[in-house]
């Protein structure tokens, strides 16, 4: 499960088992899991006044802070993933990696995939 800081609810990251690495039958997330849509879904709705579709729609109610749709936008990947697990040769993605939307919110992982291994 993942949150935005400025999204009203949670999201899911959706892991591709393109590595065919797995961890408790599962396939393994890395820094580079950051595609808006195939990786990352929606929050819900936005907060943020830097993304256009919440801009209109405030400007529209007269200044009211009106969210609109998320459609979230991750210029770069995940940072900073594990220190000492990579998968095909890229950090795997661990509870302390975030990233960024380019509207200002940050992207945090707020429960992992795996309840019995750890990922450092």
């Amino acid at each position: 499960m993942l949150k935005c800081s400025f999204g009203v609810a949670p999201s899911s990251l959706m892991v591709i088992p393109d590595k065919r690495v797995m961890a408790e039958s599962k396939p393994m997330a890395t820094i580079m899991d950051n595609k808006p849509m195939a990786n990352i879904m929606p929050f819900g709705v936005c907060m943020s006044l830097a993304n256009p579709i919440t801009a209109a729609q405030t400007a529209a109610a007269l200044g009211v802070l009106t969210p609109g749709t998320c459609i979230p936008v991750v210029p770069a990947p995940w940072t900073p993933g594990s220190p000492t697990v990579q998968v095909g040769g890229v950090p795997a993605l661990n509870n302390s990696s975030m990233c960024n939307c380019a509207y200002g919110g940050v992207i945090q992982v707020t429960v992992s995939g795996t309840t019995t291994e750890t990922i450092p």
